[in-house]
């Protein structure tokens, strides 16, 4: 049984063949977003950050995954869904998107 070659995207997430590059945007700022909101959440003075940018990941995934169209696509969205509900959760107990400065 001979085994059909794909062509080449440029994209690693798109196993379709097909480009995507509303999707990898959206990716790429999930993940970008999901990583920063996380690594700031261990840190009680950063929580605007953390907070801010769970949130921002928390939407730009959850419409990421709304237009996905493939397995790759939605594996990296949840990865980065996931960072960012931790640190918008973390940056939310530590003070909040508010706290300090609306008083």
């Amino acid at each position: 049984m001979a085994q059909t070659i794909r062509p080449a995207t440029g994209s690693l997430f798109a196993s379709d063949g097909r480009p995507h590059p509303l999707q990898d945007t959206l990716l790429a700022v999930t993940l970008v977003l999901g990583a920063l909101a996380f690594v700031t959440a261990m840190f009680h003075h950063l929580h605007l950050i953390s907070s801010w940018a769970g949130l921002v990941g928390i939407l730009t995934g959850g419409y990421g995954m709304y237009v996905s169209r493939t397995t790759g696509e939605r594996f990296g969205l949840i990865i980065g869904l996931g960072a960012s509900a931790v640190g918008f959760f973390l940056g939310m107990a530590h003070g909040g998107l508010f706290g300090g400065v609306i008083t």
